[in-house]
């Protein structure tokens, strides 16, 4: 059984008008995945995430600033591109608390695999600052959380996203039982991902240059990525799940569509199987068209409930 986690709040997180991580991301995720096709989902309203899942990965620091910076009204600037809005810190505690959960749901055998739909994002936040929309590093919550409540000595993170999860890579990059691997265009926000970037023998990055497409996307994955995953034998799989790659997305350049992403999931299930009984759980990252992140984000799912 797959679970999906969200909740009303990642709604509300409201970074602007014409900001691209709108609150219009989620309602077309969500109203994607209310169709028939996925009336089996377990679907379960995300906890808040707590202050000692918060503090494994991010500078105690870091967390009472997040949490104390969300405005009584109007928007509060952290960066550039990084706003807060008076329902921010709340969203942020859910989205990383559906992480953890979901970690707990797969390991406790209550589900398969999970899906977290929600906002704000989370691979670009460092330990010690937010940046690129996020506010917390939600999948390094999970991850973290799966080190720390389960004992478990090998969990990979996959990002496909087409920006680089700089903030999950800065987190783990000296952590052995994390494998990090990445596929994501370059050059790009936020600069990062270069194939050198290896941590201490467990981050692979493969930067792919702008307009690269399906075959080159899938053959890139098959020989090197997934390589690297099986070699690892995760006990757990997580997701940064990105559909920017898409090819009608604004912010960047690749030419994918929703079956390179609905092909890459299968694989990663597959993988899953072998090492890790199957359990997977991912979380949504970027994705800036409405339209291909409605259709590449049920893609995913699907692939994840086969």
């Amino acid at each position: 059984m797959l679970r999906l986690y969200t909740h009303p709040v990642c709604l509300q997180h409201a970074p602007g008008p014409g900001h691209p991580e709108s609150p219009a991301r989620l309602h077309a995720v969500l109203a994607a995945l209310d169709r028939d096709r996925f009336a089996a989902l377990d679907r379960i309203e995300a906890p808040r995430a707590s202050i000692e899942a918060l503090e494994r990965v991010h500078d105690p620091a870091h967390v009472a600033r997040i949490l104390a910076s969300a405005p009584a009204d109007g928007l509060v600037r952290l960066d550039e591109d990084t706003l807060m809005s008076p329902a921010s810190a709340e969203a942020a505690l859910r989205a990383a608390g559906a992480v953890a959960a979901a970690v707990d749901a797969v390991l406790n055998q209550r589900a398969s695999r999970a899906f977290c739909a929600v906002r704000p994002p989370g691979h670009h936040a460092t330990a010690d600052q937010a940046m690129g929309f996020c506010l917390f590093n939600n999948v390094a919550v999970g991850a973290a959380h799966a080190l720390a409540e389960h004992g478990l000595e090998r969990v990979a993170i996959a990002d496909f996203d087409v920006h680089h999860g700089n903030g999950t890579q800065d987190i783990f990059a000296r952590e052995p039982r994390v494998l990090f691997v990445s596929s994501h265009q370059s050059p790009l926000y936020p600069g990062s991902g270069g194939a050198e970037e290896t941590g201490v023998g467990n981050l692979l990055n493969a930067p792919l240059p702008p307009q690269t497409g399906s075959q080159a996307f899938r053959q890139l994955w098959d020989e090197r990525l997934l390589t690297r995953l099986d070699a690892f034998r995760p006990q757990l799989l997580l997701v940064s799940a990105g559909f920017d790659g898409h090819r009608a997305d604004p912010l960047a350049q690749l030419q994918l569509d929703a079956d390179d992403f609905a092909w890459l999931t299968a694989r990663l299930v597959d993988i899953a199987r072998v090492h890790a009984a199957g359990r997977v759980v991912s979380t949504l990252e970027g994705g800036y068209d409405l339209d291909a992140l409605a259709a590449s984000a049920s893609a995913h799912v699907a692939a994840l409930m086969a």
